[in-house]
């Protein structure tokens, strides 16, 4: 039997993605213990994991809520009963948000607010550090070991995912993050194994659990991300074209895996299940929002939010992309598209959804410039393109832990 502490698995690439990982854990904590300083509890925070905890303990979706502020007192907060179903997000939203309580609160109590600060970001921390492990598994297997560390580098000191992994003024992203990013390249694990013997493709169901278990958390923790389930698949068939029947069967069957994740996180009530699907917003677009000037704006911004870097590598990834017909293979072509996607859709949402979206957007965009930079790096210009990479990459490190440090002090 092969040892699973081999050097392939835990060498020195994997060391180093795990020092970067614990520096972004660590940014997080820094974080949340400025929130445990400030006393930080935001109304809606109050009203996610007071829903979470009713869903857990009542299993049903027709419940009175009843939420007190730090001080004891009622909180004026719009009751599951009036509103049982959210048009944004399935109960898995709420449930994730609450697990971290489960163990002890029935519900909210004054006591139980006071721990909150700390308590609840704990999961979306996890939630973070997996997503920048699969973002740097995903770049290192498409464009080596130069490509995964600058992902990861990118990633790991991202404003936009260390707040919403700490939960510092944000909405917890980092599970619908996961979710759209496993859903995109897990897909396209499974459609590369389809050429393979038929024992390897049976062996692959691991792949095609997460594939659905992906489906599910995208879809779960937004519903307008759905519109990546039939990105997979085009991106299956086109992967394996001579395969596309198998490639079909494995989608359906991801997408009932999914469905079923969704139905437990509704308790198995079919009812409950059918009318949050009705009610849910899959397309929540507003065509008059591509001609608002202020749109694009917001979205320049929410780039910029993402990482400071970005502002500079973007434009010269996608003028290199463009101009070097080197770089413009599959995986450079997929994440690509899928951030197009994904921020053009961002435009056309210019509310509370479009955040969802643009957050997914952000490790795509990471992905696709860690490509770009990697096929760079292999040019008779190795020298100076790997100066300007990692001065970008230390700036943008440096200016963040900055930025940090002053947080919650303005």
């Amino acid at each position: 039997m092969t040892p699973f502490f081999t050097r392939e698995r835990f060498g020195r690439p994997q060391v180093l993605a795990g020092v970067l990982l614990v520096a972004f854990m660590a940014q997080c904590a820094w974080l949340v213990r400025r929130r445990v300083q400030q006393g930080q509890v935001q109304p809606n925070e109050l009203f996610r994991i007071e829903r979470g905890l009713q869903y857990w303990q009542n299993r049903n979706f027709q419940l009175v809520q009843e939420v007190h502020n730090l001080d004891g007192s009622e909180a004026h907060l719009t009751t599951i009963s009036e509103r049982p179903y959210d048009a944004d997000h399935s109960p898995l939203w709420y449930l994730i948000a609450s697990a971290p309580l489960m163990p002890w609160a029935q519900s909210l109590t004054p006591e139980i607010i006071g721990q909150l600060p700390w308590l609840a970001p704990l999961l979306y921390i996890v939630l973070g550090a997996l997503l920048g492990a699969s973002v740097w598994y995903v770049a290192r297997r498409l464009y080596g070991n130069a490509g995964g560390y600058i992902a990861l580098a990118l990633y790991c000191f991202s404003p936009a995912i260390i707040r919403s992994s700490a939960l510092w003024f944000a909405e917890p992203q980092t599970g619908a993050g996961w979710g759209t990013f496993g859903s995109v390249f897990t897909a396209i694990a499974v459609a590369h194994t389809l050429y393979a013997p038929r024992e390897v493709v049976l062996w692959n169901w691991r792949r095609i659990l997460l594939l659905g278990l992906s489906f599910a958390l995208s879809v779960g923790s937004q519903f307008s991300l759905a519109i990546l389930v039939p990105v997979a698949l085009g991106l299956m068939l086109y992967v394996a074209p001579n395969r596309q029947a198998a490639a079909i069967v494995i989608w359906i069957t991801a997408c009932v895996i999914g469905l079923v994740i969704l139905f437990a996180a509704y308790f198995f009530h079919p009812s409950a299940l059918a009318e949050g699907i009705h009610q849910a917003a899959f397309f929540p677009i507003s065509w008059r929002a591509f001609g608002m000037r202020q749109a694009y704006k917001e979205l320049v911004a929410n780039i910029q939010d993402a990482s400071p870097a970005l502002l500079f590598a973007l434009p010269v990834a996608l003028i290199t992309y463009a101009g070097w017909p080197r770089t413009r293979y599959f995986g450079n072509t997929a994440p690509l598209l899928v951030a197009l996607l994904l921020l053009t859709l961002r435009v056309g949402v210019p509310h509370y959804p479009g955040l969802a979206i643009q957050f997914a957007a952000i490790p795509f965009v990471f992905v696709f410039v860690a490509g770009i930079c990697a096929d760079l790096l292999e040019t008779r210009r190795k020298s100076l393109v790997l100066t300007c990479v990692v001065s970008l990459l230390a700036a943008n490190g440096v200016w963040n832990i900055w930025e940090l440090l002053h947080a919650g002090h303005g």
